[in-house]
């Protein structure tokens, strides 16, 4: 495994893996398909054995069964691990809400210690920023939980520019998550280099398009009952063959170097830059040691030139997300 450092000098693997696909449980979200707790805590393991270190949860997720897994899973293995988990998008309550409030980050950040089962969360995300809490009084929060051993770095997550200058301005910020891919290039007119220009490094979720990416997804057909992405956009009966386009040109690289689809696009990613480090989401053994593999192909400049003549920002058909959903990012 390569590795690659975020802000304040924090180093992880060169590509980290996205826990939320293995939140599975009764009466809980399912948003990826049908998930296995023994094949997600088998692929957590076999992830660390391929010096996989970065493993990336959320209150949310479940909500709360994600980060039970994974603090099962890495019991007794919890060394030289970096565990990131984000809180705000879950109220005191259970309920689901976008609240920054400072009681309810520290309610949060002391249920997530627990369910995972570790003494500091190794990187604390902002999940989406609350427009009812200053920034200034998040990140003064985190920086006290920081002081007080709970948590070692602040992120931000779907942070729009002048936000991340000023959380920056009251604390350093070791990372960004946000949803950067082959098909959703928007963060690069600013986000990108604003986090650039203040040393903040680039965590992109999503970096296979929920799936698409992959090459596995030939129709909504593959896609089970329920499975969220029957209400994305970019998935609907009217975009679907549109972005299969970018796939076509994915799977014609992928062939000429005996790789895959997405290890093509994962290393697209990397390309961009070395301040990137993708979390693809992997609930099974297979698709994890695929996007491990990622790290050793480098793409030449012919292959960047094809990726991004088929794939050029705003080039994607539909909307990332539906409108309830856009109106929560990049404030």
């Amino acid at each position: 495994m390569k590795y690659r450092t975020l802000g304040e000098g924090l180093k992880v693997s060169a590509i980290g893996i996205g826990c939320m696909p293995m939140a599975s449980k009764a009466g809980g979200r399912i948003n990826y398909g049908h998930a296995d707790d023994v094949e997600s805590i088998a692929t957590i393991h076999r992830a660390i054995e391929l010096g996989v270190t970065f493993f990336d949860t959320a209150e949310v997720y479940g909500p709360f069964t994600n980060e039970e897994l994974l603090g099962r899973a890495i019991k007794g293995r919890r060394d030289g691990l970096v565990i990131a988990t984000k809180f705000g998008l879950m109220g005191p309550k259970g309920d689901f809400a976008v609240d920054s409030q400072p009681s309810n980050i520290r309610r949060a950040c002391e249920a997530s210690l627990g369910r995972l089962g570790i003494e500091a969360i190794d990187l604390y995300y902002q999940h989406r920023v609350d427009p009812n809490v200053p920034i200034e009084d998040v990140i003064g929060t985190l920086a006290d939980l920081k002081s007080e051993g709970k948590i070692r770095h602040i992120g931000l997550s779907e942070a729009g520019s002048n936000t991340i200058r000023r959380a920056a301005a009251t604390h350093p910020i070791a990372a960004l998550q946000s949803e950067y891919s082959l098909w959703e290039r928007d963060i690069e007119e600013d986000i990108l280099p604003t986090c650039r220009d203040l040393g903040i490094a680039l965590v992109p979720y999503s970096p296979l398009g929920r799936g698409f990416l992959t090459g596995q997804i030939t129709s909504r057909a593959d896609l089970e009952e329920g499975d969220y992405r029957l209400n994305d956009p970019r998935y609907s009966e009217e975009n679907f063959a549109a972005n299969l386009k970018i796939v076509d040109v994915a799977k014609e690289i992928a062939a000429a170097h005996g790789a895959s689809p997405a290890q093509v696009a994962l290393a697209w990613l990397a390309a961009q830059g070395p301040d990137i480090v993708p979390i693809p989401g992997s609930k099974r053994r297979a698709t994890l040691e695929d996007s491990v593999a990622a790290a050793d192909l480098t793409l030449g400049s012919d292959d960047l030139a094809r990726l991004e003549a088929v794939a050029p920002r705003g080039g994607t058909a539909g909307p990332r997300y539906h409108e309830r959903m856009m109106a929560m990012t990049r404030i």
